[in-house]
């Protein structure tokens, strides 16, 4: 694959993240109820930074937490490391229950990811409502899920890629459209 297009640099991430945290506290009228839960690996790092932000406007430190979805996907038969599948701990510490739990991720595509995702928290409790927050919302849904907070949408074709780069993963922070 050959990289198409730079979609977003660090300055339009940087911004992107502290958007997206204006428009939850907003949304939600602060966050004392609310739980950032990122969808390991690089929503993991997005929900960080988010906490981060939040907490630099209102003052008000949020919950977060991560979540390997791993073991909830439908094609685990295809993600197993020596035949056996790959699983993380889920890190969550505080309990979900009557909560907003806001998912984080980096790419939103087809939604089978945070279908999973929302199996997972179900399973841990039964929160008062379930947000997503996404970096990108690059298209081509097969479930109906829609995202709550969109850093931007990418309309993408069927045979492109999108690749989020992010300093704690990869050392860099970028999004790139590869063909």
């Amino acid at each position: 694959m050959t990289e198409k297009a730079v979609i977003l640099d660090e300055q339009a991430i940087e911004r992107a993240l502290t958007r997206i945290a204006h428009e939850i506290i907003e949304r939600n009228k602060g966050v004392d109820r609310c739980i950032l839960v990122g969808i390991k690996t690089r929503g993991a790092f997005l929900a960080k930074r988010l906490s981060e932000r939040i907490e630099t406007i209102e003052q008000e430190q949020v919950a977060i937490g991560e979540l390997d979805i791993t073991l909830y996907r439908d094609d685990l038969q295809k993600k197993t490391v020596d035949g056996e599948p790959s699983v993380n701990e889920v890190n969550i510490e505080q309990n979900v229950e009557d909560k907003i739990v806001i998912l984080v991720d980096d790419v939103l595509f087809t939604g089978r990811t945070v279908r999973a995702a929302m199996d997972a928290i179900m399973d841990i409790g039964r929160p008062s409502a379930i947000q997503l927050a996404v970096l990108v919302d690059r298209g081509h849904r097969e479930l109906p899920i829609r995202p709550d907070f969109i850093g931007k949408n990418i309309p993408t074709s069927s045979d492109e890629r999108v690749v989020v780069k992010l300093q704690e993963e990869d050392g860099e922070n970028s999004v790139v459209i590869h063909k």
